[in-house]
């Protein structure tokens, strides 16, 4: 393989994520309605009676989600005058000269100046263009914490240091004082063991579904309820608390509460709960369908070849024909209806829960129907070609045993292009199944875009669509990296060709 093979590919990767990005943020910001994001937002209701707050709170949304820019008087007349403050007051009037000269400055900016119905004091908002919200959100796509992230007002004399100590659980930690987070790298007794917060992806809040929550949490936090253990906090207090240590990160403003567990101001945090996260569960069930489906599909599928037209290869079709031609929700309901009448088993995964294994049976066979029938339907097809080939017929005029001639020869070669899917099955595995979860009721990936796009979740669908484009994407290479490991013959040169 040719030395920078792998760096170009891995090139064209970010190019093609990249251009995968661009389509997706301007179908979402310039097809879908800006005011459809409000649909599912209780909090937009509730302000129907007061049209002030109401129109402060979309334009504040709609600067948030990247859609404008958003300006009050109340913000420009903060650069002018302190907070409180008698010249703050007779700024804050329609009639004021500050008022007029608000409105001359960002009029002469290109912004549209309009004024709230009941207290009549101007606000300024320009749409920014498409390119540039995407520049926003690459800028801050990747972060970095530092001593100097954190600058509070309330706080001036924050100490600025990194030192290594050990977290509340007793784990080694590098911790940071002034950084977004408490704990730079920590060791706990949850795999994989070793955690860092030093670089995170930050793909933005969830809205208006989980609202307040970063993207990522959503889909990668655990679910369920919360998982309480015996802890000792740094102030000396002990209690019963699912805190997860290694996830403070720093608060403005502490309660009561947070003074009498924390001795400084990372008082934020996320808990542990008893159930894996949306893509957890997913890859749990993914996985296993995955080992199911290679486990069955692949030998039926050469013993369909070498008893061709035989009842072994006749059955086989059959199967082959009826998950190809039947719509996949007809016979995913089907299997389901044999799997709780025959054996007892639950309908929907809520029933019994992740915690009992009888949940988890149905999804997973019934996601790896399809996958056995393409693995039985190829492999059948690879191995019948690879023997009617004129190296066995002269492996044979050697006097090879037809046993060594399938499983030093056929096997090898049929296995390629098998070998080549591995990397895209596992992508699938991350990314969920969408009607499996749907019909048993799964909380996994399979139902996070479908909700998103219908609930105008915006940073969501762009979140997730970041993550299955880069997921896919490295998968394609990845089979190409794993087909010229199974036969050292395949080169991808730019002399033998381009895979």
């Amino acid at each position: 393989m040719k030395k920078g093979y792998v760096l170009k590919r891995l090139l064209r990767s970010v190019i093609s994520v990249l251009v995968i990005m661009f389509v997706v943020f301007f179908l979402v910001f310039t097809l879908v309605p800006r005011e459809n994001i409000f649909f599912e937002d209780a909090t937009y209701r509730k302000l129907g009676g007061k049209p002030d707050d109401k129109t402060d709170y979309v334009f504040n949304t709609w600067k948030k989600q990247g859609y404008l820019d958003y300006v009050k008087l109340n913000d420009y007349c903060l650069t002018l005058y302190e907070a409180g403050s008698d010249e703050m007051k007779d700024a804050l009037r329609p009639d004021s000269r500050e008022a007029a000269d608000f409105v001359a400055l960002y009029e002469a900016q290109g912004y549209t100046i309009e004024y709230y119905r009941v207290s009549g004091m101007p606000f300024a908002h320009k749409d920014l263009p498409i390119i540039q919200r995407l520049w926003n959100w690459c800028s801050k796509l990747v972060q970095v914490d530092s001593i100097y992230r954190i600058q509070d007002p309330n706080n001036p004399d924050l100490e600025r240091k990194v030192y290594f100590g050990r977290t509340p659980t007793g784990g080694l930690a590098l911790i940071g004082s002034g950084s977004y987070h408490k704990y730079l790298i920590y060791t706990d007794s949850h795999f994989p063991f070793i955690h860092q917060n030093l670089i995170w992806l930050n793909m933005g809040e969830s809205y208006p579904t989980y609202q307040g929550l970063e993207a990522l949490s959503v889909i990668f936090s655990s679910q369920g309820t919360d998982v309480k253990r015996d802890v000792t906090f740094e102030t000396g207090e002990t209690g019963s608390s699912a805190i997860n240590f290694g996830s403070l990160t720093y608060k403005e403003n502490l309660d009561r509460m947070d003074k009498k567990k924390f001795t400084d101001n990372y008082a934020n945090y996320t808990t542990y709960k008893d159930q894996s996260s949306m893509v957890g569960t997913s890859f749990i069930i993914g996985i296993f369908a995955l080992v199911l489906a290679y486990g069955l599909g692949l030998p039926v599928g050469v013993a369909m070849a070498r008893n061709k037209d035989g009842i072994v290869d006749k059955a086989g079709m059959l199967y082959i024909i009826f998950i190809t031609s039947v719509p996949s929700l007809a016979y995913i309901y089907i299997f389901r209806y044999l799997g709780t009448t025959i054996f007892g088993l639950p309908s929907v995964f809520t029933t019994f829960g992740p915690s009992d294994v009888r949940s988890w049976i149905l999804p997973i066979i019934s996601l790896s129907l399809p996958s056995i029938s393409a693995l039985m339907l190829w492999i059948r097809r690879y191995v019948v070609d690879q023997m009617n080939s004129d190296y066995v017929k002269f492996a044979k005029a050697k006097g090879l045993s037809r046993k060594e001639i399938f499983r030093n020869h056929i096997f090898k070669n049929a296995s390629i292009p098998i070998a080549h899917g591995i990397p895209s099955s596992l992508a699938g595995c991350i990314t969920g199944a969408i009607i499996t979860e749907a019909i048993y009721s799964v909380g996994g990936m399979g139902k996070m875009l479908p909700n998103a796009i219908n609930q105008y979740n915006n940073v969501m669908i762009i979140a997730l669509t970041f993550l299955f484009s880069s997921i896919s994407v490295l998968s394609v290479l990845l089979g190409d990296l794993i087909v010229i490991k199974v036969d050292p013959r395949i080169s991808l040169t730019d002399k033998a060709g381009r895979s």
